[in-house]
């Protein structure tokens, strides 16, 4: 086992505001200035457009993200929000006489959901400022915003409407029932929500609601389950466009009428999960993002014509999310982002089908030219499902010095986490500047390869996902490029779960790993979880009520095999985490070092999540990049 405490003195537990550390070996003074370069890099995100034609974005500027107005290609950010707080999530309202936007922000681990005139210096809270709240939506004529809130009876997740002008109170829309509702769009009259129904990552259903009489109709019903992802009322008001994996295994773009039984699959064309849609507000253009390998694709369809217009040219291949049409149909924005290009806000004027950048983002003190764009590869796992080894992509970043090289693990933080090659300046930190290779695999169950390849991973499969980690240490022990004797294994949430799953089965081939919130004991987590947390979790990791699948959840929890991780392990854990409760990591700490095992433990204040700013997440990859040099 090796040892880190004689690398450098341990430092004794410090405990501030934020955070506490335990066991984490005193840096030296001017270790993480150059990774501080790497993430000063910002990026910005598109949100909608203002009745005026501005384009909102949400961009870091000081130590948080906050909302902020461009008007032009190229244009200036112009600040709207300055909170402690960061800002996530906006909208204009679309009434042009109110020049007014609303906005979601965190208030002690709550998500609340705030009013605010342009040029006026204070928001107005919406919610109650206990309840949880999102999904906020304005209607058509910019009156009224619909969202989902627990205020009701703080647990359960209803939809609610709230007049953003008037000072009333928000009024319930719809009563929830134990899943997990949001709206999505009002109809073009305003009288009526599409609302989602969410059971679990792989399985929703789509209602329509009307608002005056409470009554819900559900938009194509299937004899079997089924995922929706998204859904648009058509511009007439007499259908639905919906991404929806029925009747296949990826996510479509369909068309389904509501007085007829008129169907139709409008991206039948593309073998690919269909991830978003905008359609302009004359119904004129319908646009939507094809996840293609990996790859965002920007597809346009004219809905006068029925014609495909050609994709445009962007700037390398990469991610790309959030469209969204200005007011009068002639403006599609999108955010896009490459390995080697921060993520940007960019415009496509539907006339010329030119696209211009709206922002340009900075990559910190550092030299784009030296990042590294990223290679798919395969390698094979243990099952063999038609006589072949079934084989799984995995995203490599390698540095360009001389082989072989250490490499860093990185897994997905949720089941259904698919890497995607998006701008990621800790990534390229870590191939330049610490010499690692990076390899971050899409194991089974991830989104992105069907439906059938997202559920081999569910209920008392989850054993698989973890054989497949082993399958990719075996693979790379095989690469001359990688030096198989130096390899490090990391991952959030999900990810923290298989990471200490391959420390206790594979630790022969590990050096170390780090975890971050991940699962330690599945059977606390069922069955302590929030109301509108159980069904999803049950449905994704098994039931622990039955007694067989309680058993399987005990054996594969990595507390249970804490005595076999033998390796150096870093925890990291957020004391506001709303699925792993923080008891859960400081009893695995306990645990390991109860037995003499070496742990760096971090445990940080931020409330609804890790971290409460970028200063924040600069300090925690220093630990990170602290840890690495130590176990390499």
């Amino acid at each position: 086992m090796a040892c880190l405490s004689g690398r450098a003195a341990a430092a004794p537990a410090v405990e501030h505001a934020a955070p506490l550390l335990e066991g984490i070996p005193t840096a030296p003074q001017e270790s993480g200035d150059r990774l501080g370069d790497y993430l000063n890099a910002r990026r910005a995100d598109p949100l909608g457009w203002s009745p005026q034609g501005q384009l909102l974005v949400v961009t870091r500027f000081g130590d948080t993200d906050q909302l902020h107005v461009v008007e032009t290609a190229a244009g200036d950010r112009r600040q709207l929000t300055f909170h402690r707080e960061p800002v996530g999530h906006g909208a204009f309202s679309p009434d042009p006489g109110r020049r007014a936007f609303m906005f979601l922000k965190d208030l002690d681990g709550n998500t609340q959901l705030y009013y605010q005139r342009v040029g006026e210096a204070s928001a107005k809270m919406l919610t109650d400022g206990r309840s949880r709240n999102g999904g906020a939506v304005w209607s058509n004529f910019g009156r009224e915003i619909a969202f989902f809130s627990s205020a009701r009876d703080g647990a359960t997740t209803d939809v609610d409407i709230v007049e953003a002008e008037s000072g009333s109170l928000p009024r319930l829309a719809m009563a929830g029932d134990g899943a997990a509702w949001r709206p999505l769009d009002w109809s073009p009259d305003d009288r009526k929500l599409l609302v989602l129904k969410t059971l679990s990552d792989a399985e929703s259903y789509l209602y329509v609601l009307d608002i005056a009489g409470g009554q819900k109709r559900e938009v194509e019903p299937a004899p079997s389950r089924v995922r929706i992802t998204d859904a648009r009322f058509s511009r007439d008001g007499q259908g639905v466009y919906l991404l929806s994996d029925h009747d296949g295994e990826f996510a479509q773009l369909r068309y389904v009428s509501l007085f007829s039984a008129e169907k139709s699959v409008i991206s039948a064309h593309i073998p690919w999960d269909v991830e978003g849609l905008a359609l302009s507000r004359d119904g004129h253009y319908l646009a939507y993002v094809s996840n293609q390998g990996g790859a965002g694709r920007l597809n346009l369809l004219d809905l006068r014509t029925h014609q495909d217009l050609v994709a445009p040219q962007l700037p390398g291949s990469g991610v790309l999310d959030s469209p969204s049409f200005d007011g009068e149909g002639k403006h599609l924005a999108f955010g896009f982002g490459t390995a080697t290009r921060p993520h940007d806000a960019f415009v496509l004027d539907t006339d010329s089908l030119r696209v211009e950048a709206w922002t340009r983002s900075e990559a910190g003190a550092v030299d784009l030219s030296t990042f590294v764009s990223p290679r798919l590869v395969q390698f094979p796992t243990f099952d063999r499902p038609d006589g072949r080894a079934r084989r799984l992509a995995a995203t490599v970043y390698e540095p360009r010095d001389q082989r072989p090289h250490p490499v860093l693990i990185v897994l997905g933080a949720r089941p259904g986490g698919q890497f995607r090659p998006d701008f990621d300046p800790w990534i390229q930190y870590v191939v330049n500047e610490l010499g690692f290779a990076v390899v971050a695999p899409d194991v089974r169950g991830c989104s992105g390869y069907g439906k059938t390849f997202r559920s081999l991973d569910s209920g008392l499969l989850r054993g698989d996902a973890v054989k497949d980690v082993g399958a990719l240490l075996v693979w790379l022990g095989s690469q001359a490029e990688f030096d198989a004797a130096h390899v490090v294994i990391s991952g959030s949430g999900y990810g923290g779960y298989l990471s200490l799953a391959a420390l206790i089965n594979y630790g022969d081939r590990l050096r170390g790993g780090i975890d971050f919130g991940g699962m330690v004991d599945f059977v606390d987590l069922l069955s302590g979880a929030e109301p509108r947390l159980k069904t999803r979790l049950r449905a994704e990791y098994g039931d622990e009520r039955d007694a067989d699948t309680r058993a399987f959840l005990r054996r594969i929890s990595p507390f249970t095999g804490a005595d076999r991780i033998t390796k150096p392990v870093l925890v990291v854990q957020g004391r506001g985490d709303p699925l792993v409760p923080p008891g859960q990591s400081q009893q695995l700490v306990n645990r390991l070092r109860a037995r003499g095992a070496e742990v760096w433990y971090l445990l940080a204040d931020g409330k609804g999540g890790p971290f409460t700013g970028h200063a924040d997440e600069v300090a925690y990859r220093r630990i990170f990049a602290q840890f690495l040099n130590a176990v390499r």
